[in-house]
């Protein structure tokens, strides 16, 4: 009986443990998800200026939206290449842990706080047009 329980609970622990492929995968859906809430608070953020600001019919400002959108995807690739070509077999599991806590929280900052911060930048040039 003892050692059943000592094989179901090794294997808990090993299906617990984060493999080292799996890393580029969490990065990715981690990038996937912050692209999802970058893009849909820079809309919904941009889209309320926008209202504000031009009474007219001008495509400019979701010209724009489309252009913030596609600046970001660049970055987001780069940091989900460099996670596919990281090579797990010499680094350790530590340093890669520590790498991807970084790069996570560098992915979620950016997600919500750049749509802030254009936003910022639009209601300030705004008046100036």
């Amino acid at each position: 009986m003892d050692k059943a329980l000592w094989k179901i609970a090794q294997r808990a622990d090993e299906a617990a443990a984060v493999k080292p492929h799996a890393w580029s995968r969490k990065m990715s859906d981690h990038i996937a998800f912050a692209l999802l809430v970058y893009t849909g608070l820079n809309i919904v953020l941009t889209v309320g200026a926008i209202k504000g600001a031009f009474h007219g019919g001008s495509i400019l400002p979701y010209f724009s939206l489309v252009i913030l959108v596609g600046m970001i995807i660049p970055g987001c690739r780069w940091l989900e290449h460099r996670w596919e070509r990281l090579d797990v077999s010499t680094a350790d599991e530590w340093q890669l842990r520590g790498a991807f806590h970084r790069d996570r929280a560098l992915v979620w900052i950016a997600a919500i706080a750049l749509p802030v911060i254009i936003t910022g930048l639009f209601k300030l040039i705004a008046p100036l047009i």
